[in-house]
């Protein structure tokens, strides 16, 4: 951010520099004076305030500009409280009063030190949350602030124009984003559903598009980045919004969760599992299924070398699928040994214990790399998304007293920006729009298709399995 250089700015530090181990920068918050009142502070760490204080604490004047970490954090947790479009009402409101206030006269050099510092912290805001303002609330503020600053300085309008064109690219990008999403979900089918109809369109497998496993490690990490860059850090906190009880309005964000592109990333860990069930199940053969296996064995043992561990996880679910895990025959031609390793590292147990060391040693990594490759950290999504849930549901909102606990968003700070750093990576394979598009779009198995083709291949073992198996064949073939 070297936007505002000629002035004498706060240096802002990358994320992965933001909190230290504690959680945040401890020397950072010695309050010169607690002039807002409503801070508490605790050896130099702010631990609680009233909104209003908080919101005070945001807005920069003529001797302050906040700490980035306080800013990153507070515009994460706001939301919980009020509508970002109010904030922004708020801070709009309070930068004219601090200006008219510092400077009743019009004096230009006062406007001189506090314009640059609103416009940081503009910048900040619409850097790291720019889907903020798909809101036309937020854009209006936006723009009426903005215009204030640019009408002071020749060197401020150009600022701000740097500004607002960044967000509308960030923002168009989005879009184009959604529109690839919605065109992926329309045109998708059920691959029972394309056999029965056009069995001629489905004879390729995933070998046969790419017979490299390494090779298909990258480009799902293609996939993965591309997702994952997408995914704003306010949609953890928006994914569990729920009423705060000292607004007697409905809850924020209630009209509209915004959280689609943290779906569309679920989505693609399920889409994933089921496609490596559905490759594994298709084959008539046993040496086929068993070959399928052993190859997606090597794709997720790259995923790991790599640091992907989603597309790991959603490789090794599809292989744990009971329509899958039930073909003993075939899986006594495997050479399991390599499985168990990998098995043995993402297991559940202990909290996930041995995944949990596996990620911290790649996030090490990642921070001393020298190449992009090194720096790739893709966390096992829905476990990322499990610890910020109970970490939201372990701590209230609010004390007792009514004030913001904000000993409790620093923690949640500190773990959504470990994941901003990692989204940030460019991947630094080659893209192969071939292997992608069929990774992406290539019919899979329903649960009960899966279920019938693993029957299929290796016959029922009891009267259970068997009554399954003739119902799913009349219910879906249409055959006794």
């Amino acid at each position: 951010m070297n936007l505002l250089a000629m002035e004498s700015m706060p240096q802002t530090p990358p994320f992965s520099a933001m909190f230290d181990s504690s959680g945040y920068n401890r020397n950072l918050y010695q309050s010169t004076e607690d002039s807002c009142g409503g801070l508490y502070y605790h050896d130099n760490n702010l631990l609680s305030g009233s909104l209003e204080a908080l919101i005070q604490h945001l807005v920069p004047n003529v001797d302050y500009y906040p700490d980035r970490t306080y800013i990153f954090t507070f515009l994460l947790s706001s939301r919980l409280f009020m509508h970002p479009y109010e904030l922004m009402g708020k801070v709009c409101h309070l930068c004219v009063e601090h200006q008219r206030l510092s400077d009743p006269d019009g004096d230009k050099n006062q406007m001189r030190k506090i314009a640059p510092k609103i416009l940081q912290l503009l910048t900040e805001w619409t850097e790291t949350f720019p889907y903020d303002f798909r809101d036309e609330r937020m854009m209006r503020n936006l723009k009426d602030l903005a215009h204030r600053i640019a009408s002071g300085e020749e060197t401020y309008r150009k600022n701000v124009q740097q500004m607002m064109q960044c967000l509308i690219r960030k923002l168009a990008a989005l879009s184009q984003y959604e529109e690839v999403l919605a065109k992926i979900s329309s045109t998708s089918t059920d691959r029972l559903t394309v056999l029965k109809t056009k069995p001629q369109s489905i004879q390729r497998d995933i070998i046969t598009v790419c017979s490299d496993p390494y090779t298909l490690a990258q480009q799902l990490t293609h996939i993965e980045l591309e997702r994952l860059n997408y995914i704003g850090p306010e949609e953890f906190v928006q994914a569990f919004v729920q009423k705060d009880p000292l607004d007697n309005d409905k809850s924020c964000f209630s009209e509209r969760k915004k959280t689609r592109n943290l779906e569309a990333y679920v989505e693609w860990f399920n889409r994933l599992s089921y496609l490596v069930a559905t490759e594994i199940c298709m084959p008539v053969k046993k040496k086929h299924r068993a070959r399928m296996i052993e190859y997606f064995i090597d794709v997720a043992r790259e995923c790991f070398n790599i640091g992907n561990f989603n597309s790991l996880m959603a490789i090794i679910s599809g292989m744990n699928m009971s329509p899958v895990s039930r073909l003993k025959k075939t899986w006594a031609k495997v050479k399991t040994a390599k499985f168990d390793i990998l098995e043995h590292q993402m297991d559940p147990s202990s909290n996930f214990y041995n995944y949990r060391t596996a990620l911290r040693g790649a996030a090490q990594r990642s921070l001393t790399a020298h190449s992009s490759r090194e720096k790739i950290v893709i966390p096992f999504f829905s476990l990322l998304i499990k610890d910020i849930y109970f970490l939201n549901e372990g701590c209230a909102n609010r004390l007792p007293n009514g004030h913001v606990n904000f000993e409790k968003f620093w923690e949640l700070a500190k773990q959504v920006s470990e994941f901003m750093t990692w989204k940030q990576v460019e991947c630094p394979f080659e893209r192969d729009r071939k292997i992608l598009q069929y990774l992406l779009t290539v019919p899979v198995f329903s649960e009960d298709a899966l279920y019938l083709a693993s029957y299929e291949s290796e016959g029922p073992e009891n009267h259970i399995e068997k009554d399954r198996w003739k119902s799913l064949r009349s219910s879906l073939l249409g055959r006794v």
